[in-house]
């Protein structure tokens, strides 16, 4: 028997070297159907530190499920230290909806730390903090980009965070960046309350991404062997070190009509580069998209028709790009990272 302390959540008791799904009551829906919140609790034998994985936030943004449904049969966390909280899906509401918002449109990430008796979705902020949150040391919240756009695995970083900085190059996605917190948001509540929080993005709204997975769930795996949870066997290492990019931009649409992409997701593109094009139903106008600087392609839009002003291409502005290129390339090349038969 081990001698550390059980793990308590809502009231009940893990045991060491024991894991379980724990429901946590959140609301009840108008036809009284009771709404929780799932948490996968694994509280290893040895102690080590508390960290969280939490997706679906906004409940259209799937991967990040696939991601913990992965991760969880993960054979490197049978030996874990410490303590793993896994929310596969945080906002049930949007998810059951395919919808990034609650039923009442709110965006659960511009409503945290939330307040107990405020609206539904400040309640769920709150129950997610205080039961989830304030119990961990550090956290990974895994998102994806919305419907109709496909974001490349990266990682967004706090600027001036050396914490997160180093547990982004653990991480080891292909391209990381500063993103400053906004109002509201899980980042901005956690680290407000002394819990770091690394964000994940990767892949496209409602859609599973085979690529965002296995970068998902290596780079988690990464982050645990780097905090010391789990040992490096089945732990797959990185094969290049990731790009920090110094900021991103978008290129949005010159006028509206049928867009042509010329550029992959990930691909590495330069000033003067023609990225897409633009043209009416008749292909008697056309205006391209041309890029005015150098830069790694880490989001894109998959519409085929669309307006003026529509975000077309975002940019990672970075002079090593065609190195961060070399790492999607690896990424995409992997052998998978897991068998449903034999898992890491």
């Amino acid at each position: 028997m081990s001698g550390r302390e059980a793990f308590k959540i809502n009231g009940h008791v893990i045991e060491a070297g024991t894991r379980r799904t724990v429901e946590v009551p959140v609301s009840t829906l108008s036809d009284h159907t009771p709404v929780t919140l799932s948490v996968h609790v694994i509280h290893g034998k040895k102690p080590g530190p508390v960290m969280f994985v939490s997706a679906a936030v906004h409940g259209d943004e799937v991967i990040g499920v696939e991601v913990v449904r992965r991760l969880l049969k993960a054979k490197a966390l049978k030996s874990m230290a410490g303590t793993l909280m896994a929310i596969p899906i945080v906002n049930t509401y949007g998810f059951h909806n395919h919808s990034r918002y609650l039923p009442d449109r709110r965006d659960l990430n511009r409503c945290f730390p939330g307040v107990s008796e405020g609206s539904m979705a400040s309640r769920l902020a709150h129950i997610f903090m205080e039961e989830v949150v304030r119990r961990a040391d550090v956290g990974i919240d895994l998102h994806s980009a919305a419907i109709h756009r496909l974001n490349l695995p990266q990682i967004r970083l706090t600027p001036g965070n050396d914490t997160l900085a180093e547990l982004g190059r653990a991480f080891g996605a292909p391209v990381m960046l500063p993103s400053k917190l906004r109002e509201g948001s899980l980042r901005m509540a956690a680290e407000a309350a002394g819990v770091d929080v690394l964000l994940y993005e990767g892949g496209e709204g409602l859609r599973f991404d085979e690529l965002a997975a296995r970068a998902g769930v290596s780079g988690i795996l990464r982050v645990m062997q780097h905090l010391k949870m789990i040992g490096g066997k089945g732990v797959p290492k990185v094969r290049h070190a990731p790009v920090l990019a110094r900021e991103s931009h978008w290129y949005r649409a010159p006028v509206g009509g049928v867009f042509r992409c010329f550029v992959p997701i990930g691909a590495a593109v330069s000033r003067g580069d023609v990225m897409g094009a633009i043209s009416d139903p008749f292909g008697e106008a056309e205006r391209e998209v041309i890029c005015d600087g150098r830069g790694i392609v880490i989001g894109r839009s998959n519409m085929p028709t669309v307006y003026e002003g529509d975000a077309l291409f975002h940019v990672a502005d970075t002079p090593r790009a065609d190195h961060a290129a070399e790492g999607v390339n690896a990424h995409m090349e992997a052998a998978p990272l897991y068998d449903e038969d034999e898992i890491i």
